[in-house]
C-alpha cells in the first residue's frame, strides 16, 4: 500500500499515487484534519499540508463568489502551479477533499481525470454505505 491509512477512506489515494511523477497525496476533512495521506509525507507534513489545503479552498470558494458577485460558490478543483510542480485538489461531496502533489513532468490531465475518478469512487462508496441508526448499529 502507497498510502497511510489513518481512516476507512486512504484507499482512495492509491490510483493517484500511480501516476508517474506523483509524489504526495492528502486525503483531508473540510476542517483541514488529515484522513489519509502518502508514504512519501511524514505525518507533520501531511498535517501541514491538510491544514493549508483546507484554508486555500476557503479563500478559493470565497474568490469565486465574489467574482461571480454572489454569495456563495462550489469550488471544482483548484490546482497551483509552482516550480515544484503541480498541487490538484478537488473537494468532495462529502465533507472531504483529496490533494495531490506531481512534479513539474506530471500530466496534469491524467492527474485531474484520476482525482476525479476517485473522489467520484469515494462518493459511490459513501452512498451504497448502510445507514446506522442512533445507537451506531446498522439500520436494515
Amino acid at each position: 500500500m502507497t498510502s497511510r491509512d489513518t481512516g476507512d477512506t486512504a484507499w482512495v489515494l492509491d490510483p493517484i499515487l500511480e501516476i508517474p511523477h506523483v509524489q504526495a497525496a492528502v486525503l483531508l476533512t473540510s476542517d483541514g484534519l488529515v484522513s489519509g495521506y502518502s508514504a512519501a509525507l511524514s505525518q507533520a507534513s501531511a498535517e501541514r499540508a491538510a491544514a493549508i489545503t483546507s484554508t486555500v479552498q476557503g479563500a478559493c470558494r470565497t474568490a469565486a463568489a465574489a467574482f461571480a458577485d454572489q454569495d456563495t460558490a462550489q469550488v471544482r478543483q483548484v490546482v497551483i502551479e509552482s516550480d515544484h510542480g503541480y498541487i490538484l485538489v478537488a473537494p468532495t461531496a462529502h465533507a472531504t477533499c483529496v490533494a495531490a502533489f506531481g512534479t513539474p513532468e506530471v500530466r496534469l490531465d491524467l492527474l485531474a481525470h484520476r482525482v476525479h475518478s476517485q473522489v467520484a469512487r469515494l462518493g459511490e462508496k459513501a452512498m451504497s454505505a448502510a445507514p446506522r441508526g442512533a445507537d451506531g448499529a446498522s439500520g436494515a
